[in-house]
């Protein structure tokens, strides 16, 4: 399906990024604004920065990377501010006229800026909403001749999201089980002139859950699932009529508002049912925890071979000591397959500093 900004939809944080791609219900830490911002209602520390690298085709390319600064401030029990910064950065790009003639050069570059509210409803329940200016800067301006004036476009969106989290116990150990909602990117249409055909930013839905078991005083484990589905119009199949003319098949069409796209994307695939199905992709993943200091990850990410065919394996670690922590993540694509980060390592570096005296929103 066709969406501008796809970037918004890079996992941007190492955590997240070594299990799979899930978030939307993982334990709440610094980086929670992409994957659901209702989970800091349920963080445990007061306050957090975060700062995350991701290198983008680095095996063909050393000038084209993404970053991503978050942060978090707890002002009472129940009530969460954070703001986050996701900037990628698509490298020097050299325009020329029809005769190869140099024009200009350009550092292109795509950023969001956003900031969210979270808050606690219950001692089980949270909401999150999160509103976000995006900012995608391609050509510098430069048009050739004859073509209408290029400029950056610029797009408004928010998210809606919930959390719940409450405690298990299974064989006499503790546990705990969580599910979580986001509504991402709810806004404008994007374009890059006066006169181009608006295109929908990434609208997304994601549902997942997690189930956390506590072995031992010393060892626990994390089994996540997400699932996500674009709230975009999916493209129709056309065919010309007997005068010529390009008319709609099968599917509906693309051309509508923001509302009427969102729920459209429910019922509008060609394929009928099947095809939406096959809009959903499945990410899981795996976290196993040694003295809440040292973890290992890993997951699986899954996308139907016609809605984008993205298939890849991830590992990665991670070392918490004290307000510090360090993530890692690796991704290998399946068999036959390539991916931007293939064979790249990326890190989050991560500060969580604990709650005043008396203030503990959660046990873990």
């Amino acid at each position: 399906m066709r969406v501008g900004v796809p970037f918004l939809l890079i996992a941007p944080d190492s955590r997240a990024g070594s299990m799979g791609d899930v978030g939307a219900a993982s334990v709440p830490d610094v980086n929670s604004q992409h994957w659901n911002p209702a989970k800091y209602a349920f963080i445990e520390n007061e306050w957090g920065i975060g700062l995350s690298y991701t290198p983008w085709l680095r095996n063909l390319i050393n000038d084209i990377d993404l970053t991503y600064l978050s942060g978090f401030y707890r002002f009472d029990d129940q009530q969460v501010l954070s703001a986050t910064l996701l900037y990628f950065s698509l490298g020097s790009i050299t325009f020329t006229n029809d005769q190869g003639d140099y024009m200009q050069t350009h550092n292109a570059n795509e950023f969001a800026i956003d900031a969210a509210y979270s808050r606690k409803f219950s001692d089980k329940i949270s909401g999150g909403i999160a509103y976000r200016f995006i900012r995608s800067d391609l050509t510098g301006g430069f048009s050739q001749q004859g073509q209408p004036d290029a400029k950056a476009g610029n797009a408004w969106a928010a998210d809606i999201s919930t959390y719940y989290q409450t405690p298990i116990v299974v064989d006499d150990k503790d546990g705990e089980f969580a599910l979580g909602l986001n509504i991402s990117n709810i806004g404008s249409k994007i374009s890059y002139n006066d006169d181009a055909t608006k295109d929908f930013i990434p609208i997304n839905m994601r549902l997942g859950g997690r189930f956390t078991l506590d072995l031992d005083p010393y060892n626990s484990m994390s089994v996540l699932i997400d699932a996500n589905k674009l709230l975009v119009p999916t493209p129709p199949i056309y065919q010309r009529n007997d005068e010529g003319d390009l008319v709609i098949a099968f599917g509906m069409d693309p051309d509508v508002p923001v509302t009427t796209g969102m729920l459209q994307s429910f019922y509008d695939a060609p394929g009928g049912f099947k095809e939406e199905l096959n809009e959903i992709s499945i990410a899981a993943g795996f976290e196993y925890l040694y003295a809440k200091q040292f973890a290992i990850r890993a997951g699986y990410f899954d996308e139907h071979a016609n809605k984008g065919n993205r298939k890849y394996f991830t590992l990665g670690a991670g070392v918490k000591y004290n307000i510090f922590q360090l993530d890692f993540a690796y991704l290998i694509p399946r068999a036959g397959q390539t991916n931007p980060l293939a064979n790249t390592v990326r890190f989050t570096l991560g500060f969580e500093f604990e709650p005043t005296k008396g203030r503990r929103p959660s046990k873990r």
